[in-house]
């Protein structure tokens, strides 16, 4: 039976990899490199993913192949109905690697960013192979560091205090909220600035780009006070970088003011 490993390798840094996660790179025999074309910025992440491979293996002891997905579509009427339709293009892709470039009894690995259960699709991706049949394999999935954890522990701040609650969302259903329901919400995918709608809130802001590599860029302040200056900063690091990929922590302020 084929084996197929969905290992997390955290947010970019080759040191936050676990030991078991380690461990399970070194029974791997083949390495899925999912590529997202030539477009800027996105070899990063095979770099990246291939510097961990030789800081951690013995060259010689692995295959790596490597295959090309389709950028998702944006726009449209469904933003589930786009995403529902590039993971279905995704797994085309995969289902193809494992049964041309595996050998019976042998494991394969994807190596995800950050954690696979957290804003990663891959796992949901194998599960709907298995259930439409189209081969067979069993799966296993190595958690890793997230970008949430580093990003806290870069500002040096604890996710919640004593008692409270934390919000984990996305950036385009923050606007959802009202300042009053939220004691601390961690952001992920926010391309648009969202946290604009929260500017005049008594809010404090803990942001972070491109966490754990050597563009790593933290930014912290009252959000009604730095606002315009992180949406600056976050423009000018993704005209440069050709992308951005960055999380947030946003915290209603201790102060005696009233939240909206």
């Amino acid at each position: 039976m084929k084996k197929i490993y969905l290992i997390g390798i955290g947010p970019g840094n080759p040191d936050y990899l676990t030991v078991q996660a380690i461990n399970a790179m070194k029974e791997v025999d083949v390495f899925f490199i999912l590529e997202k074309g030539r477009r800027k910025g996105f070899k990063d992440f095979t770099e990246i993913r291939e510097e961990i491979l030789e800081r951690y293996l013995d060259r010689g002891t692995y295959r790596l192949v490597s295959a090309e997905i389709p950028e998702r579509k944006k726009g449209g009427d469904s933003y589930r109905e786009g995403v529902r339709s590039w993971r279905r293009q995704k797994a085309e892709v995969i289902t193809g690697l494992i049964k041309d470039k595996m050998k019976d009894g042998e494991i394969a690995a994807l190596l995800i960013w950050g954690d696979p259960s957290l804003y990663d699709g891959h796992l949901e991706i194998l599960q709907d192979i298995l259930k439409e049949g189209r081969v067979s394999f069993e799966y296993k999935v190595i958690p890793g560091i997230t970008s949430v954890q580093v990003l806290a522990a870069r500002h040096k701040i604890p996710l919640t205090h004593i008692g409270e609650s934390v919000v984990i969302t996305t950036g385009r259903r923050l606007e959802r909220y009202r300042p009053a329901e939220i004691k601390n919400a961690i952001v992920l995918l926010d391309p648009d600035s969202r946290f604009d709608c929260f500017k005049n809130s008594n809010m404090d802001i803990y942001w972070g780009g491109y966490l754990g590599t050597g563009d790593e860029i933290l930014f912290s302040g009252k959000l009604r006070d730095v606002v315009e200056d992180l949406k600056e900063i976050r423009s000018e690091a993704r005209k440069r970088k050709g992308w951005i990929m960055d999380t947030y922590i946003l915290r209603r302020s201790e102060d005696p003011e009233t939240n909206g």
